[in-house]
């Protein structure tokens, strides 16, 4: 069963970071709150639990998975970032906000999406998060947690260890979430457009697609 794991959502308690790190580079898969929803992640360098995750949620290869960074050097080291969408992605992060971006040549093409060749990144404003990726020092896989055949994700942590708690690691429970996803702004091309409308505000700021 998985690990169930408490912690405030301002003030991380270092020793449940610590606890739910280990777990995490021990092969976990771990579900936790954001600052848009409830999310499935991973380290991005775990065949196994990617695979685990994609079963989880029936993705197809198309599904663009999302790199949780901690900064925007780390942003920079993963992706081709010119100084037009470097300035966009300063001025909206930390926040509820997913940009595509072409990938840059370290990332392994199993992460990229399989005909463009792009990643989602993303710094969120969550503590909890922000916490463990300093922990782990490297960036997680995530996706939004949203179980096959429904339409929103989960926002219950106890229901999420109840219905996925023999297939994942860990579950983590830092206060309440909403059932709205990340704006997703694509930046792969010459002009930024966004491709889905979510949590983060968009007026004035980028073309819709």
């Amino acid at each position: 069963m998985a690990q169930y794991f408490k912690i405030h959502p301002d003030n991380p308690q270092p020793r449940l970071i610590g606890q739910s790190a280990a777990i995490l580079r021990g092969g976990g898969v771990a579900a936790y709150p954001t600052d848009s929803c409830y999310a499935l992640g991973c380290l991005p360098g775990d065949k196994a639990a990617v695979e685990r995750i994609i079963r989880i949620r029936r993705l197809d290869p198309r599904h663009h998975m999302t790199l949780l960074c901690r900064d925007l050097s780390e942003i920079g080291a993963m992706v081709r970032l010119d100084n037009s969408a470097f300035r966009l992605v300063r001025q909206l992060t930390p926040g509820p906000y997913t940009f595509l971006l072409r990938a840059g040549s370290d990332v392994p093409r199993r992460l990229q999406h399989a005909r463009r060749r792009t990643i989602g990144i993303r710094v969120p404003d969550n503590a909890i998060v922000l916490a463990l990726l300093e922990a782990l020092g490297e960036p997680l896989l995530s996706t939004s947690l949203i179980l096959p055949d429904r339409v929103l994700p989960e926002t219950d942590p106890q229901t999420i260890a109840f219905e996925l708690g023999k297939r994942i690691e860990l579950v983590i429970e830092g206060g309440p979430v909403g059932t709205e996803q990340t704006t997703v702004i694509d930046l792969s091309g010459d002009e930024p457009v966004v491709v889905r409308e979510g949590k983060g505000e968009v007026d004035g700021l980028v073309a819709s697609g």
